[in-house]
């Protein structure tokens, strides 16, 4: 017990690993904000916006639980390696792309490295924390991770309000290829240093890891509870998510340089607010986070589109996105701390491979819905939609997000393929 109270929170490994990510998710988030409008330079209308974010979801549907179940079988490392390579690969389509059709094939490309990436960055960072700090450990890296938020889409703005998207997205792929690069070096420095057996993959080990995991999600528990919350706020910011950027454009009037520094407001409120989001999570419990980070993402839709026409109106977009990062940064380390604490490590990275994407077949049409929804009903109507349902989801957050009380000491997990010294973080 003493030892782990010892311990740096973040070690020499996990500083590395966030490294690359940042490298790699600077890049995305040059783009990411803007592509709604990347969609219009390349002739697509709001239907036709909805219409492709919606099936921009249909290979993720299929990759979302194989992405986590592969790396709970090669190894966190070995997993993000062969996503960053397909990471690389999305964007060429992306940057040739002269219709707006050929964009589903980047998509297609990153939602593997998407598949692979992502769960494996939050079971890595579970498995190189207590169960006592992992609240903090998450909001640390949460902290360092929202760099990319804060740099990226001012960044991103610039470049293509100043020099057109084509050369923002060479940039941004510039970012990605060196954070490849280093996550090869670690996973083959990984595979030197693995003193266990390598992993496997085969049908038995999908097969078994996908029973336990539809086990825990018909058990009637927590995982079950946090499933059909998380579901229905996906489907909900399906429907207005890929539209904001239209939305501060065409109803704000903001230029692409101003939508990438008011979305960077967003990063910068959650980079301030994950630490103290972390240390709440772990002194008050998760859900007490996670109820307050929901309060705050339906009251900044709520304020965002209720923003009075004009200039000097504009720095509410500010505010609201300000407040926006502040729940976001709020709810994070709590919600990925009680995924860690609610599901054996042996499933990890297939439960977060769920729950970080939307729930399947249900939120898929929703992009296409929320279009539709802002040329039958005005622009505002799908924003309100999500407010109201971010808003609702506080009653079974605060009433069934509660782990079962047990005695167990906090425990600290070091995989064999993660096996390197411990240093100052």
């Amino acid at each position: 017990m003493e030892t782990i109270k010892q311990q740096p929170l973040l070690s020499g490994l996990l500083i590395l690993f966030l490294t690359a990510m940042v490298f790699a998710n600077v890049g995305g988030s040059m783009y990411d904000g803007l592509m709604p409008l990347y969609l219009k330079e390349l002739d697509a209308d709001i239907a036709q916006i909805g219409l492709f974010f919606t099936l921009a979801q249909v290979v993720p549907l299929f990759l979302q639980i194989l992405g986590g179940w592969v790396s709970d079988s090669l190894g966190r490392l070995r997993a993000i390696a062969i996503g960053s390579v397909f990471g690389v690969l999305g964007y060429i389509p992306l940057i040739l792309a002269n219709t707006w059709e050929w964009l589903l094939l980047s998509y297609a490309v990153g939602a593997v490295a998407r598949s692979l990436v992502g769960p494996s960055f939050d079971a890595f960072i579970a498995e190189h924390s207590s169960e006592e700090n992992r609240g903090k450990v998450y909001g640390i890296s949460q902290a360092i991770f929202m760099i990319v938020a804060v740099v990226g889409p001012p960044l991103g703005g610039f470049l293509a309000g100043t020099y057109g998207f084509k050369l923002m997205l060479a940039t941004a792929g510039a970012f990605y290829f060196i954070a490849m690069l280093m996550r090869l070096s670690m996973a083959r420095e990984a595979a030197k240093n693995a003193a266990a057996k390598t992993g496997t993959l085969s049908f038995a080990s999908l097969k078994t890891n996908v029973v336990a995991m539809i086990g825990l999600i018909f058990s009637g528990g927590i995982i079950t509870w946090m499933l059909i919350t998380d579901g229905l706020r996906d489907v909900s910011f399906q429907f207005s998510a890929n539209l904001f950027p239209v939305y501060m454009q065409e109803i704000g009037g903001l230029s692409y340089q101003q939508i990438g520094w008011v979305t960077s407001m967003f990063g910068i409120f959650m980079m301030l607010s994950t630490i103290p989001g972390g240390w709440l999570s772990d002194k008050a419990g998760e859900r007490v986070g996670i109820a307050m980070g929901m309060v705050f993402l339906s009251g900044a839709l709520f304020l965002l589109v209720n923003i009075p026409s004009g200039s000097n109106y504009q720095w509410l977009y500010y505010a609201g996105w300000g407040m926006a990062g502040l729940g976001a940064g709020i709810s994070g380390p709590a919600y990925q701390s009680l995924i860690s604490k609610a599901v054996p490590q042996k499933v990890r990275g297939l439960a977060f491979g769920l729950f970080s994407t939307s729930l399947g077949i249900v939120s898929l049409p929703a992009p296409w819905i929320g279009g539709q929804m802002w040329e039958r009903f005005g622009p505002a109507a799908p924003f309100t939609v999500t407010a109201a349902v971010i808003l609702l989801s506080v009653i079974p957050i605060w009433l069934k997000f509660k782990l079962p009380k047990t005695e167990e000491a906090p425990e600290v997990e070091t995989p064999a393929e993660e096996n390197m010294p411990v240093i100052a973080g």
